[in-house]
Formats: structure tokens, C-alpha cells, sequence
């Protein structure tokens, strides 16, 4: 939905100039002063002399359009969008990770997913969303928004962040919060694979490095571009593209982080449980869920929450943001369908953690399409997650043989990477996709080749894998030589709520 807001000044009153919409994410716009919003509301109660004065300004060509403004309605959906996301870390991942460890492990694992939910709210402030999403190079942004600086000024007063539509606008400390839910979670997503056996300092020590050095650079590449607003013509679009993150600017589609959240956190994790190591007993000792009750609570939050997660990332209340919403559903209920009778088939019994499971690989696959494909490309991505990601976190999962306690990867990485892959197909048009929108026609390109696209898909994929996983391959070793990254065997064995904080989950 494009909304264009133009006003010219007139009257006879003081004319004040506004400069045209700031299309950067990070910069300030310059919003209409209040004496200027009071002139231009009494110009039509103006006198008949004083008609003729506006008359002729109207017909100036000095006047320059009003800086777009954002509205309640899609201001206000950015907040319940941030709102659910947030619900999905804490607690919805929380709860849904806690309920697959062993009981002796339940508090550890809750506290370090809101730990670490904390800690990257409070790191994404000071400096994250400045090198995430600020202008800087084809990898890393800036400083310029450090501190969350220059969003507020005493005469500009609040900046605003640039949508996918063109005239379209949001307070800049509400895109500010939902892009800082989506670190967050990020981040929280990789203590799945190394559950039960790593230190809680060692966790915190890999959090802030890895957020530094492999999720903001992800971020900033796939995401950051400068918005629609100056795009007039060819060479304004090849202007502003030139500006983007490196993936952005590859063509890659990922609406709402298939690579620079799933991806990034599955790889960080598989590398982390194939470097500290299989948890003491892995094959031998039984290490069945403690409560499939709180997994269940813990999807089902995920579900509700995800539809923030994804159709908030559509940035406005409008038609995008209802198809992503419907193809979120859609895909995870086929998911969930398509994992349990797969288990049904294969295992003799459907189970509860199959379908929670089923579900969570319906969100992933469906996380980078659900803004480009039509329902049925949502249906299909769905049912083929549901049964590649069982095989993900069955026969892949020892043909690694890795000991991800959670299935970060088989569930993550496998349904992030086919979801990624095939945006490409379900994104054409001829699918009932959404194309690629072209800013300079203000529609739909008529131009979309599927296997081009596929082909730029994969390569977004490739480079988010490489890139995370040599930053977590270094990250975890320099904890390792700092801190040690696992806790000694007999504290492993006793259970690292008890040894590590103290505490108990359950008392008889």
C-alpha cells in the first residue's frame, strides 16, 4: 500500500519549507514544526482577499512536499508485533527448551534464554542496531546511532524509519525495539544445542561476541537498505542499492530472517555442540524430555507469537502484512500435519513432541517466504518442512553426529535452508507469488526467473553459513581459553540448576 503525503504551503502566514521524506532507516526526518500544522489547518477558513495569496503559492513550484508521517494504525501494530516477538523468547522459548531437558536442568536453561534475551536488548542499544542498521559499508553500518543517539532531537523532534512503502513511515524507536526482539531471539535460539553441559559465563562471554561479530554483519547485510522513498528512476535506484547490505543488494528475499535468524543461530549452534562435546551419557543413559506439557505451552506461545514476528515485519497494517499472516498459519498447520503422520508412518505412533516440533519447523520454513509467496506456495513450503525436518533431526542428525540437544539444526538450519531455497520458486508470480517489486515502475517487475532466483536464495544461504560459523568456530575458542566453556563432569551429572545457580525447579 503506497501512501503519499503532499501539502503545499500557502497563506498569509509564515510559508516553512519541509524537506522531502529521509529515506534512511537510521536518519532523522524532519517532521512539520506546529506553527506550520496551525496555518496550513486554517487556510481554507481563510478570507476571500486571502484566497487569491494561496491560489498563487499553491501554483509556486518552490513549495516542497510534507515529510511523510507515521500513522497510528501502523505505529500501533508495530507495538503488538513487538510485543508477541518479545512473548516468543520469554516465554515461549523458554518454556518450549525447558520442557525438553532433564529435570535437574530446567531452571538453567530458562535462566539463560532470559539472560541472554536481556543482555542483547541492552547490547542492541548501545551499539547493535547502529552497525545493524545504519549506512556504512556492503557489511557494517555505523556508529551513528550508538546510545540510540540523534533518534530524539529537541527541534527535530523524533525520527522515523522508512517501510517498503513508498510515503510510508514508523517511529524509529518502535522499529528501534521490534528489530532488537528479533536479536534477542536469535541469540536465544543457539542455547538449544549445547544444553545441560556449558558454563553460564561461558554462555554469556559467546553471546556478546558472536551478536557482534556474526549477527549484527548478518543482519546489516541481508536487511539494511535505505527505503523506498528515493527511488525516481533508474540511477536513484542504483544510488540507493549501492547503500544496501551486500545480500540486499545480491537480490536476495528474506522477509523476515530464514538466513540472518534461523540460519545464523542453527550454525552457531551445531558448531558449538560438535566443539564442547556430547553431553555425559549421550547414548546410553536415558535423556527423554522432563515435561512435554511445558514444550506444548512453549510452541503454542511460539505460534501465537510468530505471527509477530512475521507479519510485523511487513512494517504497516496492510495487505502484506494479512498474507504473511495467513501463510504463517497455513504453513505451520501443514507442518504439524505433515510431521505427525510422517512420525505415524515411520515410528508406529504419533507423539505430542512431534507435533510441537512439527509446528516450530513450519514457523522456520515459512519465516523468509511468508511476505513473497501466495497461500498455496505457504501450503507446500509447509508440508515439505514438516518431513524434511523430521528427517533433519533423525538421519542427518547422526549422520553428523553431534550431540544438539535440542535439534537447533535439525529443525532451524534444515527448515531455514529449504524455506530460503524455496522463496526463489514460490516467490514467482506464476506461483501466486509476490515477485519483486520494482520502485521505479511502482509495481510488480514483470521480469522473475526462478532458477535466478533460487540461485541468489542459495547464495544468501552459503554466506550466512560460512560467516557464522567461522565467527562461532573463533568465538567459542577464545572462551574456551578464557573461561572454559564446560562444566566439570560431576557437576554435569548432578544437574546444573543445583550446581551453577542454586536453585531447583521441583521440590517434592
Amino acid at each position: 500500500m503506497h501512501k503519499t503525503i503532499k501539502k503545499w504551503l500557502a497563506g498569509v502566514t509564515v510559508l516553512l519549507a519541509f524537506s522531502a521524506a529521509l529515506p534512511v532507516l537510521a536518519q532523522d526526518a524532519k517532521p512539520a514544526e506546529a506553527p506550520a500544522a496551525a496555518a496550513i489547518a486554517a487556510a481554507p477558513a481563510a478570507a476571500p482577499a486571502d484566497a487569491a495569496v494561496v491560489a498563487s503559492a499553491a501554483a509556486a513550484p518552490a513549495a516542497a512536499p510534507a515529510a511523510p508521517v507515521a500513522q497510528k494504525g501502523d505505529t500501533a501494530w508495530m507495538f503488538v508485533a513487538t510485543l508477541l516477538v518479545i512473548m516468543m523468547t520469554i516465554p515461549g522459548l523458554a518454556l518450549f527448551y525447558g520442557g525438553l531437558v532433564r529435570s535437574k536442568n530446567m531452571l538453567s536453561v530458562l535462566l539463560q534464554v532470559f539472560f541472554v534475551f536481556a543482555l542483547i536488548i541492552v547490547l542492541w542499544c548501545l551499539y547493535g542496531y547502529s552497525i545493524a542498521f545504519t549506512e556504512g559499508n556492503a557489511f557494517f553500518g555505523g556508529f551513528g546511532r550508538s546510545l540510540l543517539s540523534g533518534i530524539y532531537d529537541p527541534v527535530k523532534g523524533f525520527s522515523v524509519a522508512a517501510t517498503f512503502s513508498k510515503g510510508v513511515v514508523i517511529p524509529e524507536f518502535i522499529y528501534v525495539a521490534f528489530q532488537g526482539t528479533f536479536a534477542a531471539i536469535t541469540c536465544g535460539l543457539i542455547v538449544g544445542a549445547f544444553a545441560e553441559r556449558v558454563r553460564f559465563s561461558a554462555v554469556l562471554a559467546f553471546m556478546v561476541l558472536w551478536f557482534t561479530f556474526s549477527y549484527l554483519p548478518i543482519a546489516h547485510m541481508v536487511w539494511f537498505w535505505t527505503g523506498p522513498d528515493a527511488i525516481t528512476n533508474a540511477e536513484t535506484l542504483a544510488t540507493e542499492t549501492a547503500k544496501a547490505g551486500w545480500i540486499f543488494q545480491q537480490g536476495a528475499l528474506d522477509f523476515a530472517g530464514g538466513t540472518v535468524v534461523h540460519i545464523n543461530a542453527a550454525v552457531a549452534g551445531l558448531v558449538g555442540a560438535i566443539m564442547i562435546g556430547k553431553r555425559v551419557g549421550y547414548g546410553r543413559d536415558s535423556m527423554a524430555p522432563h515435561s512435554l506439557t511445558m514444550t506444548m505451552i512453549g510452541a503454542s506461545l511460539l505460534w501465537v507469537g510468530w505471527f509477530g514476528f512475521n507479519a510485523g515485519s511487513a512494517l504497516e497494517a496492510g495487505d502484506i502484512a494479512a498474507l504473511a499472516f495467513v501463510n504463517t498459519l497455513l504453513a505451520t498447520a501443514c507442518a504439524t500435519v505433515s510431521w505427525v503422520f510422517g512420525e505415524w508412518i515411520f515410528k508406529g505412533k504419533p507423539s505430542m513432541l512431534g507435533g510441537a516440533s512439527g509446528a516450530v519447523a513450519g514457523l522456520v520454513a515459512i519465516t523468509p517466504a511468508c511476505g513473497f509467496v501466495g497461500p498455496m506456495g505457504a501450503l507446500a513450503i509447509g508440508l515439505l518442512a514438516g518431513i524434511i525436518c523430521l528427517w533433519g533431526v533423525n538421519g542427518l542428525k547422526r549422520l553428523i553426529g553431534a550431540d544438539d540437544s535440542l535439534d537447533v539444526f535439525g529443525v532451524h538450519g534444515v527448515g531455514g535452508i529449504l524455506g530460503a531455497i524455496l522463496t526463489g520458486v514460490f516467490a514467482a508470480p506464476s506461483l501466486g507469488g509476490q515477485g519483486v517489486f520494482d520502485y521505479v515502475a511502482n509495481k510488480a517487475s514483470a521480469d522473475y526467473s526462478i532458477s535466478g532466483q533460487v540461485l541468489t536464495q542459495a547464495t544468501a544461504v552459503g554466506v550466512t553459513i560460512v560467516w557464522s560459523a567461522v565467527v562461532a568456530f573463533v568465538a567459542y575458542k577464545l572462551v574456551d581459553i578464557v573461561i572454559g566453556l564446560r562444566v566439570p563432569e560431576e557437576e554435569e551429572r548432578e544437574g546444573l540448576d543445583i550446581t551453577s545457580h542454586g536453585e531447583s525447579a521441583y521440590h517434592a
